[in-house]
């Protein structure tokens, strides 16, 4: 059975970091793309940021470039965020995403079978 699960979520003060982490079981992703996606309260699910199964690729939203940083440890199957200068807007529920359809990034949630539970992170002004 394969798991996706995410970890390192919390509250944080405007400006602060956080590292988000998603450990995959169950099979391994190493040539596939891995992901985050986030859904804000009353908002739709929302594409966050994509790297390929190499790490050459990556893909972020335009309002948390500069910011987040993903990366991915292949020998340990997990795939991070890390988010800086975090803003009061970037309040959600952060969803690890991944997918063995295709070897190509894509910035569309219907592109991703496998999901995690979510982790919360909430930004204080």
């Amino acid at each position: 059975q394969v798991q996706l699960v995410e970890s390192g979520g919390g509250l944080v003060q405007a400006g602060g970091s956080l590292r988000l982490s998603c450990a995959a079981s169950g099979r391994t992703f190493s040539s596939y793309p891995m992901g985050w996606f986030r859904q804000a309260p009353g908002m739709e699910r929302e594409f966050v940021a994509i790297i390929n199964w190499s790490g050459g690729s990556t893909a972020y939203v335009d309002s948390v470039k500069g910011r987040f940083t993903i990366s991915r440890d292949n020998v340990k199957n997990t795939v991070y965020l890390q988010m800086n200068s975090l803003k009061p807007e970037d309040t959600a529920v952060y969803y690890c995403a991944a997918t063995i359809r295709r070897t190509t990034i894509s910035r569309q949630s219907q592109a991703y079978e496998y999901w995690g539970q979510g982790t919360q992170v909430t930004v204080a002004s």
